[in-house]
Protein backbone atom coordinates (compact mmCIF):
# COMPACT_ATOMS: atom_id res chain seq x y z
CA UNK A 1 0.00 0.00 0.00
CA UNK A 2 1.31 3.81 -0.51
CA UNK A 3 -0.22 6.84 1.36
CA UNK A 4 0.30 10.06 -0.61
CA UNK A 5 -0.48 13.73 0.26
CA UNK A 6 -1.68 15.29 -2.53
CA UNK A 7 -1.59 18.92 -3.51
CA UNK A 8 -4.09 21.38 -4.92
CA UNK A 9 -4.07 20.97 -8.37
CA UNK A 10 -3.11 17.52 -8.40
CA UNK A 11 -5.87 15.91 -10.49
CA UNK A 12 -5.73 12.33 -8.31
CA UNK A 13 -7.87 14.86 -6.49
CA UNK A 14 -10.80 14.60 -8.38
CA UNK A 15 -10.18 11.34 -10.05
CA UNK A 16 -8.92 9.16 -7.30
CA UNK A 17 -9.76 10.30 -4.12
CA UNK A 18 -13.11 12.04 -4.71
CA UNK A 19 -15.02 8.90 -5.52
CA UNK A 20 -13.21 6.97 -2.27
CA UNK A 21 -14.37 10.49 -0.12
CA UNK A 22 -18.28 10.54 -1.73
CA UNK A 23 -19.09 7.60 -0.66
CA UNK A 24 -18.65 9.32 2.99
CA UNK A 25 -19.56 12.41 1.98
CA UNK A 26 -22.30 11.58 -1.10
CA UNK A 27 -23.71 15.47 -1.27
CA UNK A 28 -19.92 16.26 -2.87
CA UNK A 29 -19.55 17.00 -6.57
CA UNK A 30 -16.70 17.62 -8.14
CA UNK A 31 -17.55 21.52 -8.64
CA UNK A 32 -18.38 21.67 -4.93
CA UNK A 33 -15.07 19.93 -3.72
CA UNK A 34 -12.92 22.19 -5.52
CA UNK A 35 -15.13 25.03 -3.80
CA UNK A 36 -13.98 23.49 -0.37
CA UNK A 37 -10.55 22.81 -0.97
CA UNK A 38 -10.37 26.04 -2.54
CA UNK A 39 -11.91 27.90 0.52
CA UNK A 40 -10.45 25.07 3.15
CA UNK A 41 -6.58 24.95 2.26
CA UNK A 42 -5.78 28.14 3.33
CA UNK A 43 -7.13 27.06 6.82
CA UNK A 44 -5.31 24.16 6.51
CA UNK A 45 -7.13 21.41 5.23
CA UNK A 46 -4.73 18.52 2.93
CA UNK A 47 -6.16 14.95 1.86
CA UNK A 48 -4.27 11.75 1.43
CA UNK A 49 -4.78 8.93 -0.64
CA UNK A 50 -4.38 5.23 0.00
CA UNK A 51 -3.34 2.88 -2.90
CA UNK A 52 -3.27 -0.61 -3.73
CA UNK A 53 -0.07 -1.99 -5.05
CA UNK A 54 -1.92 -1.86 -8.47
CA UNK A 55 -2.73 1.99 -7.78
CA UNK A 56 -6.60 2.12 -7.29
CA UNK A 57 -6.80 4.43 -4.41
CA UNK A 58 -8.94 2.64 -1.84
CA UNK A 59 -8.78 5.47 0.73
CA UNK A 60 -8.81 8.55 1.37
CA UNK A 61 -8.98 11.20 4.40
CA UNK A 62 -9.33 14.89 5.15
CA UNK A 63 -7.26 16.62 7.78
CA UNK A 64 -5.47 19.47 9.12
CA UNK A 65 -3.40 20.69 11.84
CA UNK A 66 -5.80 23.16 15.01
CA UNK A 67 -4.08 25.36 17.75
CA UNK A 68 -6.80 25.96 19.97
CA UNK A 69 -7.14 26.68 23.67
CA UNK A 70 -8.50 22.62 24.76
CA UNK A 71 -5.45 20.66 23.24
CA UNK A 72 -3.28 23.43 21.90
CA UNK A 73 -2.02 21.77 18.68
CA UNK A 74 -3.89 18.92 17.15
CA UNK A 75 -4.43 17.33 14.05
CA UNK A 76 -8.28 17.11 13.25
CA UNK A 77 -9.43 14.67 11.03
CA UNK A 78 -12.10 16.05 9.00
CA UNK A 79 -12.96 13.04 6.64
CA UNK A 80 -11.76 9.55 6.82
CA UNK A 81 -12.96 6.52 4.72
CA UNK A 82 -11.82 3.36 3.27
CA UNK A 83 -13.88 2.22 0.07
CA UNK A 84 -16.09 -0.34 1.19
CA UNK A 85 -14.97 -3.34 -0.83
CA UNK A 86 -11.63 -2.61 0.96
CA UNK A 87 -12.82 -2.46 4.36
CA UNK A 88 -10.44 -4.70 7.18
CA UNK A 89 -7.70 -5.26 4.84
CA UNK A 90 -5.51 -2.57 6.98
CA UNK A 91 -6.50 0.59 4.30
CA UNK A 92 -7.85 2.75 7.38
CA UNK A 93 -5.21 1.78 10.01
CA UNK A 94 -2.44 2.87 6.90
CA UNK A 95 -3.94 5.80 6.95
CA UNK A 96 -4.00 6.28 10.97
CA UNK A 97 -0.88 5.31 11.36
CA UNK A 98 0.08 7.74 8.31
CA UNK A 99 -1.96 10.94 10.20
CA UNK A 100 0.04 10.11 13.33
CA UNK A 101 3.19 10.63 11.96
CA UNK A 102 1.91 14.01 10.68
CA UNK A 103 0.85 14.53 13.83
CA UNK A 104 3.84 13.74 15.98
CA UNK A 105 6.16 15.84 13.34
CA UNK A 106 3.89 19.19 14.08
CA UNK A 107 4.32 18.44 17.82
CA UNK A 108 0.50 18.22 17.80
CA UNK A 109 -0.77 16.25 21.43
CA UNK A 110 -3.68 14.86 20.05
CA UNK A 111 -5.08 13.19 16.74
CA UNK A 112 -9.07 13.62 16.67
CA UNK A 113 -12.04 13.07 15.10
CA UNK A 114 -15.71 13.25 15.22
CA UNK A 115 -18.42 10.10 13.55
CA UNK A 116 -21.59 10.12 13.41
CA UNK A 117 -23.50 8.71 15.95
CA UNK A 118 -25.14 6.47 13.12
CA UNK A 119 -21.66 5.28 11.94
CA UNK A 120 -21.43 1.87 14.64
CA UNK A 121 -18.78 -0.07 12.44
CA UNK A 122 -16.46 3.01 12.30
CA UNK A 123 -17.04 3.45 15.78
CA UNK A 124 -15.55 0.07 16.61
CA UNK A 125 -12.48 0.72 14.50
CA UNK A 126 -11.58 4.01 16.22
CA UNK A 127 -11.63 2.48 19.51
CA UNK A 128 -9.41 -0.69 18.20
CA UNK A 129 -6.89 2.45 16.80
CA UNK A 130 -6.98 3.29 20.44
CA UNK A 131 -9.55 6.19 19.89
CA UNK A 132 -11.27 6.99 22.91
CA UNK A 133 -14.49 9.11 23.12
CA UNK A 134 -13.97 12.31 25.23
CA UNK A 135 -16.61 14.31 24.36
CA UNK A 136 -20.30 14.88 22.87
CA UNK A 137 -20.19 17.14 19.74
CA UNK A 138 -23.28 19.19 19.62
CA UNK A 139 -24.64 20.77 16.82
CA UNK A 140 -27.29 23.81 15.85
CA UNK A 141 -28.23 23.93 12.38
CA UNK A 142 -28.54 27.84 11.00
CA UNK A 143 -30.85 29.02 8.19
CA UNK A 144 -29.20 29.77 5.04
CA UNK A 145 -30.18 32.96 3.24
CA UNK A 146 -32.41 31.30 0.83
CA UNK A 147 -34.53 30.02 3.88
CA UNK A 148 -34.23 33.71 6.07
CA UNK A 149 -38.04 34.75 5.05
Amino acid sequence: MKIIDLEPGDPRLESDLLPVLCELRPHLTPELFREVYEAGHPQGLRFTAAYTDGGRCVGAAGWRIIHNTSSLRKLYVDDLVTAAVERSTGVGHALVAHLETHAREAGCHELNLDSGTHRTGAHRFYLRERFDIVAFHFTRPLAGPEDAS
